[in-house]
């Protein structure tokens, strides 16, 4: 399947929020355990907003969720 780059984004910004939920996290939690601002993990999470991330920072936020930096990028039912 063919993905457009704004697609990758979505997919990783929709895990990144359910990986949060899953761990009982706030996004104030999960910035301060990633090292990241509470706004800049607002707008990751935001729907219907331009996004553009690194892969360190997908790193960085899998770890802070302890899953696996790969677990990112799979597709999910919701």
């Amino acid at each position: 399947m063919n993905y457009s780059v704004e697609d990758v984004y979505e997919i990783v910004s929709r895990n990144i929020k359910k990986y949060r939920k899953e761990a009982n996290m706030t996004q104030e939690q999960l910035a301060i355990k990633a090292n990241y601002t509470h706004q800049f993990i607002r707008r990751i999470e935001a729907p219907n907003v331009k996004k553009t991330f690194s892969l360190e920072t997908i790193y960085r936020i899998s770890v802070a969720l302890n899953k696996k930096f790969c677990d990112m990028f799979a597709e999910n039912d919701g």
